[in-house]
């Protein structure tokens, strides 16, 4: 009986703020796919710094593309891309542990971006991880074939092995001064 009594009271309560709830609701939606959409939109100024860095690299001035691309990352750092661009100059100048990090940030933020699964391959087999480089030819190979332009370069590098790192003369310079111990 009881129920029955509170019954005006709950109709009076849905009554008056249903709307309000429906409202923020609405709100909430639209904010967040707004903002969903927004990431997948680099920013004009960081593509065309990336362009630029592109072409610093192709030309092969790793030092000026390096430069770019930072710069990319300062206007929009949610751009993912740059990342593999940062990452690919790292090892265009011999630094493949650098460049593994790039590839894996760019990689934490699009699980799926071809170009840095296949980078990080190479990376990896370019420093003699070849199980590693494995893995990800595996992988690519699972996501888009064994003749898509990743998989082709992946397994190019593995096939290539590991960079050897060639130490001369000149670049070791001995110490004039003689110590007794």
């Amino acid at each position: 009986m009881t129920r029955l009594n509170n019954w005006p009271a709950l109709k009076e309560f849905v009554m008056r703020y249903t709307p309000a709830a429906v409202a923020l609701s609405l709100f909430a939606a639209v904010s967040s796919s707004a903002l969903l959409g927004a990431a997948n939109e680099p920013d004009p100024r960081a593509e065309a710094l990336a362009m630029e860095g592109r072409a610093a690299l192709e030309a092969g001035d790793t030092q000026g593309a390096i430069d770019a691309f930072e710069a990319a990352l300062v206007v929009d750092p949610s751009y993912t891309n740059v990342y593999v661009d940062l990452a690919d100059a790292a090892r265009a100048d011999g630094l493949q542990g650098k460049a593994i990090h790039y590839y894996r940030e760019a990689l934490e933020r699009d699980p799926d971006n071809l170009s840095a699964i296949s980078g990080e391959g190479a990376a990896l087999a370019e420093k003699g991880a070849l199980d590693n480089a494995r893995r990800n030819l595996a992988r690519l190979e699972e996501m888009c074939g064994a003749t898509c332009k990743e998989t082709v370069e992946l397994a190019s590098a593995i096939q290539a092995g590991p960079i050897e790192r060639v130490v001369t003369a000149e670049a070791v310079t001995p110490d004039n001064d003689v110590t007794v111990n």
